[in-house]
């Protein structure tokens, strides 16, 4: 049976001898997922931790060691299914974590998970955590899903435990068989950060007169990757319908064409991009304005592991409507802090908007209560001191068999 994890203080003096400047090492596959990181390089290095980032080069990646003063290793890494390129990466991998010899090593993302935890198996890591962000596969049919599948149960077996960001996401997994219910861990409620409640906090509007949006028009809300699994698709489609009832209203998507395997075909594209009503903002540094100028925030999404963008949403006191796929689902407390719908219905998105549009005084209680929530579950530093928590309970029971095993060594040679 799958247990909670709860966090208790290291008591014992086996790990104080490893204390200091204990390595970790992060690993991710792209750098965009360098956005979303800066509050957890950040708690380890306050825990007292030397934190080395392995990614994929890039110029976020390079952004990141200056702004939070990490070290950081380039190892190119493909998304995408590559035997020989992945091979080359794996060797890579290995070399770098010989030579840095981490107490533990959290990977996440899938290219990253499974060859940086296999390296790290090959490499006898003390601790090997796998962070499961998501699953790929479950947008995925036929052999590439069985394929994808493979790919993350080798990951979960070469790790130790694997840290699931949501109570939806663990029993996914479980249900695939990903990895023993053991292995599988859930810290909290869940999210790989939290949310930073002051940044993201309601406040007032100073985007829209940029954005050449009417101050009195109903501005919905999009943040993230413009992708398929995102679902894109089906939020232009519900913009249509909620344009027919709704004519002043405006769709605010703040992010970007995501080149991935699920990117939105062409015509999408320019559909998006030439639609009067539709204002697209390209990657932003910061995106907690945009969010103080929305009315309702939409993640139409098909799939998740903890969506950070409705913790942010939801602590800048707007409501959200997002799925019922896994992952999105433990993120929002339906008709409290805001509202879920089925994933693939354009006509589920526009009811719910229009309802929310048409009624501000469920609005504003469902935004009002999204904050609260999110202060009470959510805050940034209370999820990571959970990970903090865990991950030196991890490092203590492996310093105790480490002692454990000198000791029955040491019996055997006076024997």
């Amino acid at each position: 049976m799958m247990q909670d994890w709860e966090p208790h203080r290291a008591t014992s003096g086996a790990l104080r001898e490893t204390d200091g400047r204990r390595l970790i090492v992060l690993g991710i596959t792209h750098p965009q997922t360098c956005l979303i990181l800066p509050a957890r390089l950040r708690a380890f290095k306050a825990a007292g931790f030397r934190v080395v980032l392995i990614c994929s080069p890039g110029t976020l990646l390079d952004r990141i060691a200056r702004q939070e003063c990490v070290e950081t290793v380039s190892v190119p890494m493909q998304r995408g299914v590559s035997p020989f390129a992945d091979a080359v990466s794996l060797v890579r991998l290995c070399r770098v974590l010989r030579r840095l010899k981490p107490m533990i090593t959290e990977f996440s993302t899938p290219k990253a998970g499974l060859l940086g935890n296999l390296a790290a198996k090959l490499c006898g890591v003390p601790v090997r955590v796998y962070l499961l962000r998501g699953l790929r596969l479950e947008t995925l049919t036929g052999f590439r899903f069985r394929l994808l599948l493979a790919a993350e149960r080798l990951a979960s077996a070469c790790a130790q435990h694997v840290v699931c960001n949501s109570r939806s996401l663990r029993l996914t997994a479980a249900a695939l068989r990903v990895a023993p219910a053991r292995k599988l861990h859930l810290l909290g409620n869940g999210s790989s950060q939290g949310v930073d409640i002051y940044r993201f906090s309601p406040g007032a509007d100073r985007v829209r007169k940029g954005l050449g949006i009417a101050r009195e028009a109903p501005l919905i809300g999009f943040v993230g990757r413009f992708t398929r699994d995102k679902g894109i698709p089906e939020l232009m489609d519900a913009f249509e319908r909620i344009l027919a009832t709704v004519p002043s209203a405006r769709l605010l998507l703040v992010g970007w064409f995501d080149d991935s395997d699920d990117a939105v075909s062409e015509a999408l594209r320019r559909r998006i991009e030439s639609h009067p009503a539709v204002i697209c903002t390209g990657c932003v540094a910061d995106t907690a304005p945009y969010y103080r100028a929305m009315d309702v925030m939409v993640l139409p999404t098909w799939r998740e592991g903890f969506p950070n963008v409705v913790l942010e949403a939801a602590a800048t006191g707007i409501p959200v409507v997002t799925t019922i796929s896994t992952g999105s689902r433990d993120a929002v407390l339906p008709e409290v802090t805001g509202l879920l719908i089925p994933a693939g219905y354009p006509e589920a998105i526009a009811e719910a908007v229009i309802r929310l549009i048409r009624n501000p005084e469920d609005r504003f209680r469902m935004g009002a209560a999204a904050r609260s929530w999110v202060i009470e579950q959510f805050v940034n530093g209370r999820v990571l001191s959970l990970t903090i928590d865990f991950y030196r309970t991890l490092l203590e029971a492996s310093a105790r068999k480490d002692v454990a095993v000198l000791a029955t060594d040491a019996a055997a040679v006076g024997d």
